[in-house]
């Protein structure tokens, strides 16, 4: 499966995260919309940011080792939709600037707002709610 997906992180507490070369980045407790493509296997990229030992390697593997995914969205498509999506989301929620989108023009991949309001955004996009299973 390829596609586009999207994150709803938890943050319970308000934090300081050091995120590679963007060097420490303020995170309020609240929730968290993250957007990322895979073209080469949606399923295992979704399983991965589910996986709690897992190599560093994007930005938000540094936000996952402090927040918690709470609900994940997907998109089947053969192109990349995030950077659109990403826009969408830019409208309604503040960005966290440069986080998830150093490989595009985008302000960022990651947005910060209401779970209501996030979700609001997910339905719009008719995306469909991938289940996580209890063991992940």
């Amino acid at each position: 499966m390829k596609g586009t997906y999207l994150l709803i992180i938890q943050m319970k507490n308000n934090s300081i995260i050091q995120i590679g070369k963007l060097g420490n980045v303020r995170f309020y407790n609240g929730y968290y919309a993250y957007v990322g493509s895979a073209l080469n296997g949606l399923e295992q990229r979704i399983l991965r940011h589910l996986r709690q030992q897992k190599k560093i390697h994007w930005h938000i593997d540094y936000v996952l080792k402090k927040a918690n995914i709470i609900e994940i969205f997907y998109k089947e498509s053969n192109v990349k939709e995030e950077c659109g999506i990403a826009e969408i989301l830019d409208k309604k929620l503040s960005s966290i600037p440069y986080l998830g989108s150093s490989d595009c023009s985008c302000k960022s991949h990651l947005f910060y707002g209401s779970y209501e309001t996030i979700k609001n955004i997910i339905n719009k996009l008719k995306m469909k709610q991938f289940l996580i299973d209890a063991k992940y």
